[in-house]
């Protein structure tokens, strides 16, 4: 859990820089250090479901057959 915790710190850290250090206005990089980790985090839901779906390959019949040559 602590290593979650610091990792969403970081995130909101590196993304009030980013957006503060382009735009010099502190309300505009707390809105998008608050945003942008929520939309982010249904980004990776999709991608997730994506992945399952396409980022895969079925392994191959010569693949199972070397497994079983090999066991």
């Amino acid at each position: 859990m602590t290593k979650t915790i610091t990792f969403a710190i970081m995130h909101f850290s590196v993304a009030f820089g980013v957006v503060y250090a382009l735009t010099g206005d502190v309300m505009i990089g707390s809105a998008v250090a608050l945003v942008e980790p929520a939309v982010n985090t249904v980004g990776y839901y999709f991608h997730e479901k994506a992945w399952g779906m396409f980022g895969r390959r079925p392994r191959r019949a010569a693949e199972r057959a070397m497994e079983a040559v090999q066991a």
